[in-house]
């Protein structure tokens, strides 16, 4: 009855379309149902798992903190790691394009928990607005920018989990436009990678020593891409970054503000989830807040929000008459910032 026919999940069964269905068009609507915490790693990162394995099994070796990896190597049962889906998408020339559940987590549908997790887990972006590690695995497949995108962060504390044993870590790098990839641990190269056949990512396993991880692309040699991670000291400060400096005085207008906890030298610390108090003057109010944690109850409209490894969210609404909007964000122990808007 319809121009082009739907098909949800069973990537494997993809390859029959055509000789089901001769002369179809078929679009995958709806696929992947990949579970991905921001900012959370669990190894190893090459062992795929299903939370649960079945609609009728309970969830074993769970997280306590209801938290997932973000290794891409989770997934419901029904569905498949991104990874898993595209390998199939990609060897299928007849396939004109494909839609991942889903973009943005959402309220709702926790897979793999329930209570207090209520959120999805299905996003390429959390439910804040950050981009997880997903993200750039399609930027690097599809944008034709050139994209680096190196991971996990390189700190080793008692809140950051995902270590093997004697603190074996692997770093995952995603990355287009370049034939190999090179990666040094203060200055001694962990040697080269490249993607083959099939693959979406380059891999190194190896033992966590502070210090400074550099990855470096290159095509036919010549450096294309950079990317430096540096090991964290403690949470020193609050920096505020807003998507807009002037909005308009409508009523309605926003202006999505992160806020990140740094150490002293301007490293993003990865593991702080400092309580941050804000206070608003002006023409000017605070819609809400949020830190893209699946299982926070805090309230969406308080006047403060949690940091969840190292970030959070508050977003401010215009008056509808203009001015200047001062927002300050606070917490104990960190040094306090503030910012300035405009509303006209």
């Amino acid at each position: 009855a319809l121009d082009m026919l739907g098909f949800n999940y069973k990537h494997g069964d993809w390859k029959n379309f055509r000789e089901n269905f001769p002369g179809e068009i078929m679009l995958p609507v709806e696929n992947m149902s990949a579970l991905v915490t921001r900012g959370h790693y669990d190894m190893p990162s090459d062992s795929i798992r299903r939370w649960p394995v079945a609609y009728d099994k309970p969830l074993e070796r769970a997280n306590p903190d209801y938290t997932v990896s973000s290794y891409d190597n989770v997934s419901a049962y029904w569905g498949s790691t991104h990874e898993e889906t595209l390998k199939t998408f990609d060897s299928l020339a007849f396939l004109p394009g494909l839609i991942v559940w889903s973009g943005f987590d959402y309220l709702g549908e926790p897979v793999p928990y329930s209570w207090p997790a209520r959120s999805s887990y299905f996003g390429i972006i959390d439910l804040a607005g950050f981009p997880k590690d997903a993200y750039y695995l399609y930027q690097s497949i599809w944008s034709k920018e050139p994209v680096l995108h190196v991971f996990p962060s390189w700190n080793l504390s008692e809140q950051n989990q995902g270590f093997g044993p004697d603190h074996i870590m692997d770093i995952w790098a995603y990355y287009n436009q370049a034939d190999e990839m090179e990666l040094f641990l203060n200055d001694v190269s962990l040697g080269l990678r490249k993607k083959g056949k099939d693959e979406y990512h380059v891999m190194w396993r190896i033992p966590y020593q502070p210090g400074t991880l550099k990855a470096i692309s290159r095509k036919n040699g010549n450096p294309v891409m950079e990317e430096i991670i540096r090991t964290a000291e403690n949470p020193y400060r609050i920096e505020l970054i807003p998507d807009r400096n002037i909005i308009n005085a409508d009523g309605k207008d926003l202006s999505f503000v992160t806020v990140l906890i740094k150490d002293m030298n301007g490293t993003l610390v990865p593991y702080a989830d400092n309580l941050i108090t804000f206070e608003i003057e002006g023409a000017g109010f605070i819609a809400g807040t949020d830190n893209g944690y699946q299982a926070s109850l805090e309230s969406f409209k308080g006047q403060s929000r949690k940091a969840f490894n190292g970030k959070c969210l508050v977003v401010i609404q215009s008056a509808v008459t203009g001015g200047k909007i001062t927002l300050k964000a606070s917490s104990q122990n960190l040094i306090s910032n503030t910012l300035t808007l405009k509303a006209r």
